[in-house]
């Protein structure tokens, strides 16, 4: 797995959401939010498991609404602030959160009604394998994102610490059917990536939010969005 060392660090889960969720980076939470609940909707006494949950933004708004979710990620650094959160939230028994490998996840099969993961297959060195094992221990829903390589996103991701694999719409599909898993539907967003939105304040960042919406609402604008998501089922 690409930067296992930089992303299990202590101080990379301190300053993690501070970083990039912080100025027009809460645009992007705000947005990946959306996804996860549009993909996993209806939540309450649903089954989930979230892989590479990090510091539980979404396995604690999935708690929050009633879901019964498991948060799975490599870093002890990451699942403490994970806990953390959750107990700020009032959530600290309802939640678990757990250590483990994506390759070998420690489950039966169809164990879940819905299994996610949010920034995982980017870092990903192995992704079929880890979407076959997503798939085997879920019974209905598969969902995830990638970044993609026809995007403005391979400007600025020789910079990034950790690196990123890039995707394109025919690699993904042969993924999802190599998974014995079948496409549901697919989403694409930001035109302009991410890093650009966490340089400029939230007030900035909303009417370009707008203008990136209007580019990529057409065939064309698919093809340069920098993220897509992913809403398969088995």
């Amino acid at each position: 797995m690409k930067g296992q060392e930089w992303y299990q660090a202590d101080s990379v889960a301190e300053e993690y959401d501070a970083k990039r969720f912080s100025k027009g980076g809460r645009l992007i939470d705000r947005r990946e939010k959306r996804a996860v609940l549009e993909a996993l909707a209806p939540v309450e006494d649903e089954r989930v498991l979230e892989i590479a949950c990090g510091t539980g933004r979404f396995t604690v708004m999935l708690a929050e609404r009633g879901a019964d979710i498991v948060g799975l990620d490599i870093s002890d650094a990451m699942l403490a602030q994970g806990r953390e959160k959750a107990r700020r939230a009032g959530l600290a028994d309802t939640v678990e959160f757990m250590r483990g490998d994506a390759a070998r996840l420690p489950f039966p099969d169809d164990h879940f009604d819905a299994v996610f993961a949010m920034r995982f297959f980017h870092l990903a060195d192995t992704p079929a394998k880890f979407l076959a094992e997503m798939a085997r221990v879920s019974k209905d829903v598969v969902f995830f994102d990638t970044f993609r390589g026809s995007s403005f996103r391979t400007l600025y991701n020789w910079a990034l610490p950790m690196g990123s694999r890039l995707y394109s719409r025919e690699e993904v599909e042969r993924l999802i059917d190599g998974a014995g898993l079948s496409l549901r539907q697919d989403d694409h967003d930001f035109v302009f990536p991410y890093g650009f939105y966490r340089e400029v304040p939230n007030s900035v960042a909303d009417p370009f939010w707008s203008l990136d919406q209007a580019i990529g609402g057409n065939a064309v604008g698919e093809k340069l969005s920098s993220v897509s998501y992913w809403t398969a089922e088995v």
